[in-house]
């Protein structure tokens, strides 16, 4: 069985890692999804997904001072628009991830949370899931 959802994110800054599993769990839940596996997905390019860490929110806060340090906006860089910063850190981040479903629950470890990573806020957001099982 293949099935798809999707629902909006708003971020209010620039740099943000917002917390999505819940989101995720609640459209695994309505759609009575079981067994298989969920692509997570951000049509965005100056955003990104990623899983990590969800127990301590300073795991996020740390993801995204680093990321700002690591590639700080810049105007050496020639994109007319000044959000390039933004486009690179979602490339390094990526576009998507997957995640098994068994139960009708994400399979993921014990401390881990899928986060939508916001690079050039705050704007809406949309994320697509797609599920095969």
């Amino acid at each position: 069985m293949a099935a798809t959802a999707e629902f909006g994110v708003s971020t209010d800054r620039r740099t943000q890692f917002i917390p999505i599993t819940r989101n995720i769990a609640a459209a695994i839940a309505k759609n009575g999804w079981q067994d298989g596996v969920l692509t997570v997905f951000i049509p965005h390019t100056t955003a990104a997904v990623t899983i990590n860490e969800n127990a301590d929110p300073d795991v996020a806060r740390d993801m995204e001072g680093f990321s700002d340090e690591l590639i700080p906006q810049s105007r050496r860089f020639r994109h007319s628009e000044g959000n390039s910063d933004a486009h690179i850190k979602a490339s390094f981040y990526g576009s998507s991830v997957q995640v098994i479903v068994r139960g009708g629950k994400m399979w993921l470890g014990t401390w881990q949370g899928v986060y939508l990573c916001e690079f050039d806020g705050p704007r809406e957001r949309k994320v697509f899931l797609a599920f095969t099982g």
